[in-house]
């Protein structure tokens, strides 16, 4: 029997390399811990050496899963032991544990309820790769963008109060999600109301040398164990008692303990937050862990943070030696590491990747900006070759746009790159601080439309219908990846707010440009004459309307197909005229009906009074999109070219 996976030592933490048989950490096993755990209650009663066992049974699982479905599997390495103290000591799902944006939580659901259904994960009809409240009452809370997790916590636990209940709410937030302003927004607000809540902060990425490492272990360990704490309670307590003398002893303790622990320690700051600040501490020592939870269970009061050290990838070498890499991926191959095979073709954020190069070599206002997703945006290289112009930023979407709009106030030609979910959370500051005053910001859209296995946080489908309103903005979709070169040409060299926004995954296998040219603004291109019907379809949905076209085409229909190129502007005179000539409109895009593409289009229709007229909107209806690959998604929506042909095959019908 396959049990799990064979360790090695590697930098003083076992990693998986090849899926054999396991020496364990108690020795060799008849039978894995894990078949008899079903929920957090059956972990409740085992050892520290069986919890270590547990946890290499989790991660081989969590691997051999995610390199069949894909998945982010170095941040749910990272936080077993973690995740499995977190239940251990706590009274989940009673206690509410809440985790930060939820690509970390795939040990969390195999401890609760879901080991089962863990091969469906991110599949189709599936478990989701983010918690979800309707798959398990588990799940407090429903997350899958940054940075959320103190606020909700925190407004469960004044929930709690209100409600004169006892359980306690426990937010895991990552340091990457600490650098988003909504983070510190919630910790000043917890500070202030000094109410019982406990912030856990996974550091993945600190590197600590041996010696401070073990001092900083040390100095937690004193200062958070249950003595400790009720002789500073008391100490405080008596010399409280003795009017001015007693309150200027406590001053000078109170400011050295202070000075000594922030010499080795970030607390301080947290300190300053008025949260109770504990660590760091080694986050794979389950001992510890435990001993550290219990102590902040039974003895806090008022809001405190522990400071975890973890290590992004534990348990399998490629994603130690590269977490980045392995941070989200699709299915590999264990042994190698390796992913597989794809189809060949390049994919629109490559392209977006070697044009903003391109651009940039000819152009040295051109500036790129990331938030926290260099190598997810493409621009990796970018970063490498123009260093003075490239800008990670972090998880600070809101900061990254008006950063832009600085940098375009003084001659610079900023291309803001982000996912088009996670554009969402900068809206204020497109419209304040870049379309207000017109100033040449570009908005590099990636990931619109349906992403697939990530789900409905993550799937781009409002950024047409959020973005048409603004004024001053110019906005554009490209239907293959040779468009979107031109396309960005064009929104850099405009001189004013543009937006391109572009699809997760391969183009259309087309030739790319050697030349970029600039697009007249405004103009869309008329690919097929037709006289019985119009097809509107914009972006990625271009192809899929021209191949369903040629099928319209083999049952006697003739459709005309125009590739808008702009949403806003849009082509009026192109778009008019064939409306007219046609008499039957369909429009098609890759985003929710509401205020999308194909409202603009039946906006522009009655504006020019283009009546009787017969109008079909394929698009997302009013739902949130569930997860699955984009070809399935597109499918269940009516997106595809058998789904266009059948719209064109019923409007017809319903005239005659």
């Amino acid at each position: 029997m396959i049990i799990l996976a064979e360790y090695q030592e590697n930098s003083a933490s076992r990693s998986i390399t090849t899926p054999t048989m396991l020496n364990t950490p108690t020795g060799f096993r008849l039978k894995p811990l894990l078949t008899d755990i079903d929920s957090p209650a059956d972990i409740r009663g085992l050892t520290i050496p069986e919890l270590d066992a547990l946890a290499a049974e989790i991660r081989d699982l969590i691997i051999r899963t995610v390199s069949q479905t894909g998945g982010h599997l170095a941040p749910s390495l990272g936080v077993v032991e973690l995740t499995i103290a977190l239940h251990y000591v706590f009274n989940t799902p009673e206690d509410k544990l809440i985790w930060d944006v939820g690509h970390q939580s795939y040990a969390h659901k195999i401890l609760t309820g879901r080991r089962e259904s863990f091969a469906t994960l991110r599949q189709h009809k599936g478990i989701s790769g983010f918690p979800k409240c309707r798959e398990s009452e588990f799940d407090a809370f429903e997350t899958g963008h940054s940075s959320t997790s103190i606020s909700a916590a925190l407004g469960m636990a004044l929930a709690r109060d209100i409600k004169k209940e006892a359980h306690r709410a426990i937010a895991v937030i990552g340091d990457g999600s600490m650098t988003a302003g909504l983070a510190f927004e919630a910790l000043n607000h917890a500070g202030h109301l000094d109410r019982n809540l406990i912030v856990i902060l996974n550091d993945n990425e600190m590197s600590i040398s041996p010696n401070v490492g073990a001092l900083s272990s040390f100095l937690s360990r004193k200062l958070s164990g249950k003595t400790m704490r009720r002789v500073k309670a008391h100490i405080e307590e008596r010399l409280g008692q003795l009017s001015n003398v007693g309150e200027n002893i406590l001053n000078v303790l109170r400011k050295s303990e202070e000075s000594f622990k922030s010499f080795f320690t970030p607390g301080m700051l947290f300190e300053a937050l008025k949260f109770d600040y504990i660590g760091p501490i080694q986050g794979h020592e389950l001992e510890d862990l435990i001993e550290t939870f219990e102590t902040v269970r039974d003895t806090s009061h008022g809001p405190v943070l522990i400071h975890v050290l973890t290590k992004k990838g534990k348990g399998y070498l490629p994603a130690e030696t590269n977490p980045g890499l392995y941070h989200g991926v699709g299915p590999f191959d264990i042994a190698s590491g390796k992913p597989h095979s794809s189809n060949g073709s390049i994919s629109y954020t490559e392209v977006f990747g070697s044009t903003m190069i391109q651009m940039a070599m000819s152009d040295r206002r051109i500036a790129a900006i990331s938030a926290a997703m260099v190598t997810g945006t493409g621009l990796s290289n970018f970063a490498q070759q123009f260093p003075e112009r490239f800008f990670d930023v972090g998880i600070a979407e809101q900061h990254a746009v008006t950063f832009a709009a600085g940098l375009a106030s003084q001659g610079l030609r900023p291309v803001v790159a982000i996912y088009s979910s996670f554009f969402q959370r900068a809206l204020d500051q497109i419209i304040h601080d870049v379309c207000i005053p017109k100033l040449p910001v570009t908005l590099a859209i990636d990931r619109a439309g349906v992403v697939g296995d990530d789900g409905p946080t993550h799937h781009g489908v409002f950024d047409l219908s959020f973005l048409r309103f603004i004024p001053n903005l110019v906005l554009m979709a490209p239907k293959d990846e040779e468009e979107l070169q031109h396309m960005l040409y064009t929104a850099v060299t405009l001189g004013g707010p543009a937006a391109v926004r572009y699809p997760r995954g391969p183009g259309e296998k087309v030739e790319l440009a050697a030349t970029l040219v600039k697009l007249p603004i405004g103009r869309g291109e008329l690919l097929q004459e037709g006289d019985d019907i119009l097809l509107l379809p914009v972006g990625n949905r271009v192809h899929p309307a021209l191949r369903a076209a040629d099928g319209l085409r083999k049952l006697g229909i003739n459709a005309a197909v125009i590739n808008p190129r702009f949403i806003k502007p849009l082509d009026a005179e192109l778009i008019c005229t064939w409306a007219k000539r046609t008499g039957r409109v369909i429009t098609v895009e890759d985003n929710v009906r509401q205020g999308g593409f194909g409202s603009a289009v039946l906006e522009l229709l009655s504006q020019h009074n283009i009546t009787p007229l017969a109008t079909c909107c394929l698009a997302y209806p009013d739902t949130f999109i569930e997860h699955g690959p984009q070809a399935v998604l597109w499918k269940n929506h009516h997106l595809d070219s058998p789904a266009i042909i059948g719209a064109a095959i019923k409007m017809m019908h319903r005239e005659d």
